[in-house]
């Protein structure tokens, strides 16, 4: 890391610098490739410096809290987390393919023994890096760093993840799940979680990234996922974010497809403080089909934002998108979706939908769902909803006999199960709701008087 460097950035920025002078000299054995990745990454961070509400992107979250807590890279991590203190966030699935990342870095002790499903390869990133020279090539291809600050940080300092790849015409019986849980010895400090997706010709996966705390810990973590899916490939990513309430979270998912591809991704967001998550994805193939959906649940002074952005570059290639938000307490939720449809992709077929139900009067949604078409043989509908529960189905509720706070709930849980039900994957899906059915239904015991 040259000085030159280290002068141009500023603040925080300078400080993340500083941590990758001291990462190299960890990590001096790294390939060439590897060094020369960070180094360019780390150009991009001294040069755009941490996001402002300036930018259009940034308009509605801020990153101050982010920039001003002084956090520093984890660059010797330790963790006490025990795989029974793990079961909460397994699915009820402990003998599915498991990997876990404790504060950063791979945790075979809390790993599943079990192999991975045959044809599919999983491979911690920290060893990948040393010795897997294909990488080279793909690595930092999908996902784009020139004006995206938190991914040049991510790519600069990228400690561990998981590179996966499933071989063509492989079909996994079992997801893969990479479960990223970081304890009370992460205080004050960053993560930079980086995973790597191939699934090959006519392959067929699911992969599921838990982000989790186990304990009511200030820490950022700064995850990037990068996925390519060959011709006839079909890929659910699901993500669970479910971190501590006081900490950060920046993560960003991006995917390029060829033809005759599929793209299930569900983003389920209910912890942090503050969080982000950037779902792209490229239909790149003529037929190529992307499915977008998520669901976020926010109270107290939570801050979730949400930003999509689906490409069509090949003609015949459909998209559908849909995100719902409960927001209670005084949260305040962000959604920023973009279809943006080249010249040449005729006959696509997009739609994209956000819905947000507001339960206090302090809690709020900036939603701006977009459209930019440059084709004129294409169907594309967007649209956003803000609300409140619905008085008419309320009333008939009470008129039932259904007391109003058991009605309320009910109607809260309804509201939320209607994208849950978009996840084929049923184990993910019980327990999603299980979670919401705990918050919005079973509480409803503690607060109704006896009859």
């Amino acid at each position: 890391m040259t000085s030159a460097l280290r002068a141009r950035a500023s603040g925080p920025a300078e400080g993340f610098l500083k941590d990758l002078e001291i990462l190299e000299g960890l990590n001096g054995h790294s390939p060439a490739w590897v060094g020369a990745l960070r180094q360019r990454a780390a150009d991009r961070v001294a040069t755009l410096g941490f996001p402002t509400p300036k930018l259009e992107d940034w308009h509605f979250t801020s990153v101050a809290p982010i920039a001003e807590s002084g956090f520093r890279t984890l660059l010797s991590p330790a963790g006490d987390v025990r795989i029974e203190d793990l079961d909460p966030f397994l699915f009820g699935k402990p003998e599915w393919p498991r990997f876990v990342f404790m504060n950063g870095r791979f945790a075979p002790e809390l790993s599943s023994t079990t192999a991975p499903p045959r044809g599919i390869e999983v491979t911690p990133l920290a060893a990948a890096l040393r010795t897997d020279a294909a990488l080279g090539g793909v690595l930092g291809s999908i996902t784009s760093d020139e004006e995206r600050f938190f991914t040049a940080l991510n790519t600069s300092l990228m400690s561990d993840g998981a590179v996966i790849r499933i071989a063509p015409e492989t079909v996994a019986a079992e997801p893969i799940h990479l479960v990223f849980v970081t304890d009370g010895n992460a205080q004050k400090t960053v993560l930079h979680p980086r995973n790597l997706i191939i699934a090959g010709r006519h392959s067929e996966a699911r992969v599921i990234e838990s982000y989790v705390g186990t304990g009511y810990t200030g820490y950022f973590t700064n995850a990037v996922t990068e996925c390519v899916l060959e011709a006839g490939a079909r890929l659910e990513h699901y993500k669970v974010q479910r971190e501590s309430t006081r900490a950060f979270h920046i993560g960003t998912m991006e995917a390029r497809q060829a033809r005759d591809s599929r793209l299930f991704s569900f983003s389920y967001a209910t912890g942090a403080a503050l969080s982000r998550t950037n779902i792209y994805t490229a239909l790149a193939g003529e037929n190529a089909e992307a499915v977008l959906n998520g669901l976020y649940v926010l109270d107290g002074e939570q801050h979730c934002d949400h930003q999509t952005r689906i490409e069509h570059i090949a003609p015949n290639c459909p998209s559908h998108e849909i995100y719902k938000g409960i927001l209670d307490g005084s949260s305040h939720g962000v959604f920023n979706g973009k279809v943006y449809v080249h010249p040449e992709a005729q006959k696509t077929d997009g739609k994209q939908t956000n819905n947000n139900l507001l339960l206090s009067d302090k809690a709020r949604i900036d939603t701006k769902p977009q459209l930019e078409i440059f084709a004129d043989d294409v169907k594309c509908t967007h649209g956003a909803t803000i609300g409140r529960l619905d008085e008419l189905a309320l009333f008939y509720m009470r008129s039932r006999g259904v007391p109003e706070v058991s009605a309320k709930r009910l109607l809260t849980y309804a509201f939320a199960a209607g994208v849950l039900e978009t996840i084929a994957l049923e184990p993910v899906r019980d327990v999603l709701e299980e979670l919401l059915r705990g918050r919005f239904v079973l509480e409803v015991e503690a607060e109704e008087p006896a009859a």
